[in-house]
């Protein structure tokens, strides 16, 4: 019990520290370190200190993050976001709602190039938002749909934040991708409906665009070659078995690369900003799974995962009121932290207990995804919300949260979906 108590102070002085304003990769790494010196002693607490990141650091698994962030920052310096959204509008514009239809296009696209919902949102807040307004589209209903557009960035595949997973919860990264893509496909019908359904009920949200002429649709995808083959390259060349997938992540950021290259928008100041973008971003991430590591490797030998799996089974509760007691604090931790952050404090103590419940960890990081995707569009915070809000200066924070309500409902009916019925995650995947 003694064990216990530490796990459970180690927990609590990890959330202070955060609280304080200490970074979470360190307030993490903090937090095991002190625990397992108390535990195990201070010299293996040292020697954790510095076995975790090398082995992280030498993980080739992880090679892939650095790489899909590059070929993210590169696509947007190359204009490849503008040629996913010109792409959508054409087929998609001339629909009462299209515009707000060719964003949740775009967003899923872009998606999965970036694999990062906040900048999914910050990109498309400065490519749709002003064309959806200039076309008469109401400001809560344009900002709320790029904002929920946003979350698919994360769901997509290739996604930085299922990388992640993979390699903490020791799951192979393509079982993730494959089991992805049915929820990803529910989410985007999802949100394709929620836009029908709003413009109908309010018509002047949504007005119709002007249409394009077939020849002028082919003309738009010729000159839009260049992210779809970007997009089949990296994904059709995963699931095709022809790269793994940190091949097609260098495939995809050298590809990128050269499209901005040969587009005339990457010179010195663009290349050495890519690069300290993706640089920034990186350091970010590896800081945080290196707390997450040591954090981990204190809480699994406290023995707390085994207890804890143990006292939910004495409470004699279906594991189904456990899982949806555990959404509900998803959705609050997606609220306040990145999806990165909130995943990687909680993942040490909630995946033994879910897999102790008897449910799949693939399944799991799915779901833990699509949770915590919808906090950050859930007020009263949503960090998608408040990034959108930093692009769009003029367009008030409330008209942001009522705009993505719709979305939110459409988001919580996705979540119960996949959550009753864990074939559409596995299925898939049971079947290749």
């Amino acid at each position: 019990m003694d064990e216990i108590w530490l796990a459970a102070a180690g927990v609590g002085g990890m959330f202070a520290l955060i609280l304080m304003k200490v970074p979470i990769g360190v307030a993490m790494a903090l937090a095991g370190f002190v625990g397992f010196g108390l535990l195990g002693g201070w010299g293996a607490a040292l020697s954790i200190l510095v076995s975790e990141p090398a082995g992280i650091l030498e993980s080739f698994e992880l090679a892939v993050i650095p790489l899909f962030l590059l070929m993210g920052s590169f696509a947007t310096a190359g204009g490849l976001s503008a040629d996913i959204y010109r792409l959508a509008y054409a087929f998609l514009g001339n629909r009462r709602g299209g515009l707000a239809m060719a964003t949740i296009g775009g967003c899923a696209v872009f998606g999965a190039v970036c694999g990062s919902s906040p900048a999914t949102a910050a990109t498309f807040g400065r490519v749709a938002l002003p064309e959806m307004r200039a076309r008469g589209y109401a400001a809560s209903f344009a900002s709320g749909c790029i904002a929920a557009g946003g979350t698919l960035g994360a769901l997509v595949p290739p996604s930085i934040i299922m990388v992640v997973y993979a390699v903490l919860a020791r799951e192979a990264i393509l079982d993730i991708f494959v089991a992805a893509l049915v929820p990803a496909a529910i989410a985007i019908a999802l949100h394709l409906a929620t836009i029908a359904i709003y413009v109908r009920i309010n018509p002047q949200a949504g007005p119709a665009g002007e249409r394009f002429s077939w020849a002028e649709r082919f003309t738009v995808l010729r000159q839009s070659w260049a992210v779809i083959l970007l997009l089949l390259v990296v994904i059709g060349g995963i699931y095709g078995g022809v790269f793994t997938v940190n091949e097609a992540a260098a495939v995809g950021a050298a590809f990128a690369f050269l499209v901005a290259l040969l587009r005339g928008r990457l010179g010195w100041r663009g290349f050495f900003g890519a690069l300290e973008e993706t640089a920034s971003n990186t350091a970010m991430i590896y800081l945080i799974i290196f707390g997450a590591s040591i954090f981990s490797y204190f809480f699994t030998v406290s023995g707390a995962p085994e207890a804890m799996v143990r006292s939910v089974e004495g409470l004699d509760m279906p594991p189904l009121v456990v899982i949806f007691a555990l959404l509900g604090i998803y959705l609050v931790l997606g609220s306040i932290f990145e999806t990165v952050s909130a995943m990687l404090i909680t993942l040490p103590f909630v995946l033994p207990l879910v897999t102790g419940l008897g449910y799949d960890p693939i399944w799991w990081a799915v779901i833990n995804v699509v949770v915590i995707e919808l906090g950050m569009i859930t007020p009263p915070i949503g960090l998608n919300v408040f990034v959108l809000r930093g692009v769009a200066g003029d367009v008030p924070l409330g008209q942001i949260y009522r705009g993505v309500m719709p979305f939110v409902a459409a988001d919580l009916v996705r979540l119960v979906i996949l959550t009753l019925f864990p074939v559409l995650s596995l299925g898939l995947l049971a079947w290749l």
